[in-house]
């Protein structure tokens, strides 16, 4: 497990219709504030204000196809040459993170090959190294050189 130390919250957050909306900086909207939204922000934030990820290159909340079926990934980050490099799925604080969710995101990886996978659920995080066809567990989340491993 990698332990994730978010940033101190500065989110723009309000209520419309009764609901909370939280703003995207990315995506340049406002969203429904959901668990699962909530863990996204949080993470993309970390990526960006502690681990110093270029926010340029990091895409949020993607179709990808799976065959015929259509999916979202929620947080790819790419390389210098805009190569995938990282996919990360979120999930809301309350769920478990069980092997069914990282098959979830390895099957996103079929579609999107990266060499690092991340499953989070704000309170737990685990990454993985993908090489030569095995996953290898990571301790911490790799600094970003831009270059593709």
């Amino acid at each position: 497990m990698i332990k994730v130390d978010f940033p101190a919250p500065a989110f723009q957050i309000k209520e419309e219709d009764g609901k909370e909306i939280i703003f995207d900086g990315l995506r340049k909207q406002w969203l429904r504030l959901t668990p699962e939204e909530w863990v996204r922000q949080n993470i993309i934030q970390y990526l960006i204000q502690i681990k110093h990820y270029p926010a340029a290159l990091i895409a949020v909340e993607k179709e990808i196809s799976l065959g015929e079926v259509k999916k979202r990934f929620d947080v790819l980050i790419y390389d210098n040459d805009h190569q995938p490099w990282m996919m990360i799925e979120c999930k809301a604080m309350g769920v478990e993170l069980h092997k069914k969710v990282l098959e979830q995101l390895m099957r996103y990886h079929i579609s999107v090959p990266v060499p690092y996978l991340v499953i989070s659920n704000g309170s737990f995080t685990y990454a993985w190294e993908k090489k030569e066809n095995q996953l290898f567990s990571l301790h911490e989340l790799p600094v970003f050189d831009g270059q593709r491993v």
